[in-house]
């Protein structure tokens, strides 16, 4: 019997908003010699709740192999503040250089609703490593 491979992604879901992580390397950006590890990652944010939000900032905590931490803060995610009524997806793509040839990521995005008030959207731990099984996400 085989064992089952471990999930390279993340699926959380907070207050009705759903985030599917995933990570994949890049070989042909990547230099090892020189200590230099591109990896890309999709994220899916769906809205699964009955209210809309719009997302208004990022927070990702970014860990390579040898413990070290990067915080990265900013607002929208690829330039975008997509406003996501109930059943709305929004699929987006980047990258993350590492000096290790393995990592994490986590973090999450917040969101404001109609009324003003904002909430944390978790972003689950996912894992930036060259031999991690490419993970699709909802859109395929």
């Amino acid at each position: 019997m085989n064992p089952r491979p471990q999930r390279a992604g993340s699926d959380v879901t907070t207050e009705g908003i759903r985030v599917e992580a995933s990570a994949h390397y890049i070989p042909k950006d990547s230099n090892p010699e020189g200590h230099q590890y591109v990896y890309g990652y999709r994220i899916t944010i769906t809205n699964v709740g009955t209210r809309r939000a719009r997302l208004r900032s990022r927070h990702w905590v970014i860990l390579d192999a040898d413990n070290n931490r990067q915080d990265v803060r900013g607002q929208g995610v690829v330039g975008q503040f997509p406003d996501l009524a109930p059943g709305q997806r929004f699929e987006y793509t980047s990258g993350c250089p590492l000096p290790t040839k393995w990592g994490t990521m986590e973090g999450s995005y917040t969101f404001e609703r109609e009324d003003g008030s904002r909430f944390e959207s978790a972003v689950g731990r996912f894992f930036l490593a060259p031999n991690a099984p490419r993970v699709a996400t909802a859109a395929g």
